[in-house]
């Protein structure tokens, strides 16, 4: 087998068993020629990829170069330029995207052309191409640094330490997850401040500040752009601005205003469109309205009596609503009722689903994350006991699971967190 000789040279069955993991996925190379390989690279990777027909990976000294082409499908290079020898680059690039993240730091290994094919982030573009997801939790808590956890393979990885000060340390911070990158907005000594953390480099670097920058905002991601609306300016300043951000450009885009200002509030996408809902314009008015913006009018539609009521309590204590959108379909934590409510489009009204497996009105809905996870709802919340403090990650998938009974799933355990979650993003690719 071709890729089995490559494997061998490299000595790549040694490294944490990817060959025994993965090897299935090459079974088909041996049943077909060089000729027939071709045909079947256009099949499985339509060469109208965009940005990301990755027909070759260059290396120009040290530094690698990912060329990327839309036109010549042919491939005719010689075997040293080619990913892997014997098979044209979009059948190797189509194989080697059905492997797990968490080998990819292993495949970088092989040799340089590995290296630059990981780190130019194609990969991930051909990925979503093709469907292939994994959904990973990034979490800090009160007691625990910024850690991802796999739920592929059931395991935690500590990030490296943030360069930031420690004004940003200590001071309360806001996370979304964008494509590739984890966002962490905060308040360093001189000002607002935006660290991110790359899955290609796995290091952290400074992120473009907003046009104005701010806190307090609600924000989702769609895929490799993100939205921020809403929140405080340096001066506590009420805001109804808008802006996006772009992950492959790492740069923010200023869009219409929202009709109505608005600070603790919250963001997600919903069947193409972003919304924001609750939160307050004042500090002593809370707002059960919602917006929609739809990305190709570029307008804004207010929804009245969007979030349920019930969720607004006194405005110095509540959280921002606690919402996710699995299957475009919004749910939300109530932080008074400790209830999963849904919401009916049609009829822009409530029901409720099931209870949380934790509590959320104990501490006003803070320290709690809920989130969607791929198919499923994903609740993360402290256990204290006598001796030990938990954080305990619930999961439950509304189209398998029932309504009636505690049909939380428990994800995992984390010892040794604390009890309170800090921050949480859950990013797929």
């Amino acid at each position: 087998m071709v890729f089995r000789d490559l494997l061998e040279e490299q000595n790549f069955e040694k490294k944490n068993g990817f060959l025994q993991r993965n090897g299935h996925l090459f079974s088909y190379v041996p049943l077909t020629g060089n000729e027939n390989l071709k045909v079947a690279g256009k099949s499985l990777l339509d060469r109208d990829m965009g940005t990301c027909d990755l027909n070759r990976i260059r290396l120009n000294g040290k530094k690698s170069i990912a060329v990327v082409q839309s036109g010549d499908s042919n491939n005719q290079h010689s075997p040293d330029e080619s990913l892997v020898p014997g098979l044209p680059d979009d059948t190797a690039l189509d194989i080697l995207a059905w492997s797990y993240i968490s080998d990819y730091p292993t495949l970088a290994c092989v040799n340089r052309k590995f290296r630059a094919l990981v780190g130019s982030g194609c990969i991930y573009k051909i990925r979503r191409r093709l469907g292939i997801i994994e959904h990973w939790v990034y979490l800090a808590c009160i007691l625990m640094p910024w850690e991802a956890f796999d739920p592929v393979r059931n395991r935690w990885m500590q990030l490296p330490r943030m360069p930031c000060d420690d004004c940003f340390t200590h001071a309360d911070k806001e996370s979304l997850a964008v494509g590739t990158e984890l966002l962490v907005f905060g308040h360093e000594l001189f000002g607002f401040a935006i660290w991110k953390y790359s899955l290609l480099t796995r290091g952290w670097s400074r992120c473009a500040l907003m046009n104005l920058p701010r806190c307090l905002f609600g924000s989702s991601s769609l895929g490799e752009i993100a939205i921020v609306a809403g929140g405080t300016d340096k001066n506590g300043r009420i805001l109804k601005s808008a802006e996006l951000y772009n992950s492959e450009l790492g740069a923010w885009q200023t869009l219409p205003d929202m009709n109505m200002q608005r600070k603790l509030c919250s963001g997600f996408f919903m069947d193409g469109k972003f919304y924001v809902i609750g939160g307050m314009s004042s500090p002593t008015d809370c707002l059960t309205c919602g917006e929609e913006y739809n990305l190709e009018t570029r307008s804004w539609r207010r929804i009245e009596n969007m979030y349920p009521a019930s969720s607004v309590g006194h405005p110095a204590m509540r959280s921002p609503p606690l919402v996710a959108v699995v299957n475009n379909q919004l749910y939300v934590a109530d932080q008074v009722t400790n209830e999963v409510k849904r919401y009916d489009k049609t009829n822009n009204s409530w029901g409720v689903v099931k209870r949380l497996p934790v509590r959320a009105d104990s501490s006003n809905g803070w320290g709690l994350a809920f989130k969607s996870c791929g198919s499923s709802l994903l609740v993360i919340g402290g256990h204290k006991g006598p001796e030990v403090e938990l954080i305990v990650l619930h999961t439950w998938d509304p189209q398998n699971g029932s309504t009636d009974g505690p049909e939380w799933n428990i994800l995992a355990v984390k010892e040794r967190a604390g009890a309170f979650v800090s921050n949480c993003a859950v990013m797929g690719c």
